[in-house]
């Protein structure tokens, strides 16, 4: 039985190793904080993933899944952290590969001739060759190991289901590392594995989110254009579409989650000249989130001209998309927050958010409510997140602001 150590157990690593501990590998995953190795051997999760905890509970009972804050020897070695933003106050956040790094200097001592060294973290363009020369620095042979990035492309709340439904893209720093990584992929996944070299895989993944935030980006410059000449978006999209030729997406309040919010700036960081259309898509979704915070303060202020007291404010939804419970680079979070510094009387709803048995505050700031007791006591409604549960609500008497298109008043 090969052993596969994955480094790194978040949104992608652990679903991975679960599924490959599925699948006949012994695997061993690596993850910095021991709270998570800890639960995580106890058979539970620390994430929210439909199917994962019993699929996490199954592998670890039969021992084919075990968790540790150092590395160990194994055949395979899959590298799934973090690559974040370097918090430097520039106008074009430059990307953080430290968390890649350290990863790669952790498995240089247990690398031996014949092992694979897989990147699925989403990175700049030359990280996977970066990791080669990382390893030769560390006193590891490399001319023997296989090196290759393979991006993952799932959706939260279908990851364990798309972890092997999903065709995926094999790139290796040379031929040899991307035969050798495709066979490997190919022995779980059932979609078909498409081999190229490292840098078009890095590209690839990064081209493949900055143009799905290039589109959401006209649809949400396009609600801004209509609020101005007070135009319903949502029939203008919908009449636009019926072009054969048309699909103009939804427009929302900006664009969150950890890729379509953060990839396209790994390729404006290392590419300005060239990136023109994808840095202006970024900034005109990240206007669109200030534009949902303006025009939430210009109806608190006609409310209190009109009515003479502060009206209370219902937001809804917290989450960077419907239905999900995933707070990464939410605009609907950021603008939740940005209100509640500002304003008062802000109640926050978010349905994927189990608030038990009372009401609670999330990140130590805001006021969560359910959805019935928020509403009620409401004098202004935001939707900020399209969720199932905000969709035929009967709201009456309220002033509603609708960024998301679930109610018949679509402003």
């Amino acid at each position: 039985m090969k052993k596969v150590c994955v480094v790194g157990l978040g949104y992608i690593g652990l679903p991975t190793a679960t599924i490959l501990a599925d699948s006949g590998y012994k695997v061993f995953g690596v993850d910095i904080s021991k709270k998570v190795v800890d639960t995580i051997n106890k058979g539970k999760i620390h994430i929210i993933e439909p199917e994962l905890d019993i699929l996490v509970k199954k592998v670890v009972e039969r021992k084919n899944l075990k968790a540790d804050i150092t590395p160990t020897y194994a055949d395979i070695f899959i590298i799934a952290v973090p690559t974040p933003f370097y918090k430097n106050g520039h106008d074009i956040p430059t990307p953080n590969i430290d968390y890649v790094i350290e990863a790669t200097k952790s498995i240089a001592p247990y690398l031996k001739d014949g092992n694979i060294v897989i990147l699925e973290s989403t990175s700049p363009v030359g990280t996977t060759e970066k990791i080669e020369a990382i390893l030769k620095e560390e006193g590891v042979d490399t001319s023997n190991i296989y090196i290759a990035h393979c991006p993952e492309r799932v959706l939260p709340g279908k990851i364990v289901k798309e972890i092997i439904q999903n065709d995926r893209i094999i790139g290796g720093v040379n031929p040899k590392a991307t035969k050798k990584v495709a066979e490997f992929y190919r022995s779980f996944v059932e979609g078909e594995i498409l081999e190229t070299n490292s840098k078009t895989a890095e590209l690839c993944k990064l081209a493949e989110n900055s143009f799905r935030d290039v589109n959401i980006a006209f649809a949400n410059e396009l609600s801004i254009i209509c609020d101005k000449y007070g135009i319903d978006v949502w029939e203008l999209r919908e009449l636009a579409n019926r072009h054969p030729r048309v699909n103009i997406l939804y427009p929302g309040v900006g664009v969150g989650g950890h890729c379509i919010a953060v990839d396209p700036w790994f390729i404006v960081s290392d590419a300005k000249e060239n990136a023109r259309l994808i840095r202006t898509a970024r900034e005109v979704n990240t206007y669109k989130t200030e534009w949902v915070i303006e025009k939430i303060k210009n109806a608190v202020l006609e409310f209190k001209i009109k009515n003479k007291r502060k009206p209370k404010i219902a937001l809804m939804g917290l989450a960077f998309k419907p239905d999900i419970d995933d707070l990464r680079e939410s605009p609907a979070l950021y603008i939740a927050k940005r209100l509640n510094d500002e304003l008062e009387n802000i109640v926050c709803v978010e349905p994927n958010i189990p608030l038990e048995s009372e009401i609670k505050s999330f990140d130590s700031t805001l006021k969560l409510d359910s959805l019935n007791n928020t509403i009620n006591e409401a004098d202004i409604v935001v939707f900020l997140v399209g969720h199932k549960e905000f969709k035929n609500l009967n709201i009456n008497n309220k002033r509603l602001l609708d960024f998301c298109g679930v109610t018949g008043e679509k402003k």
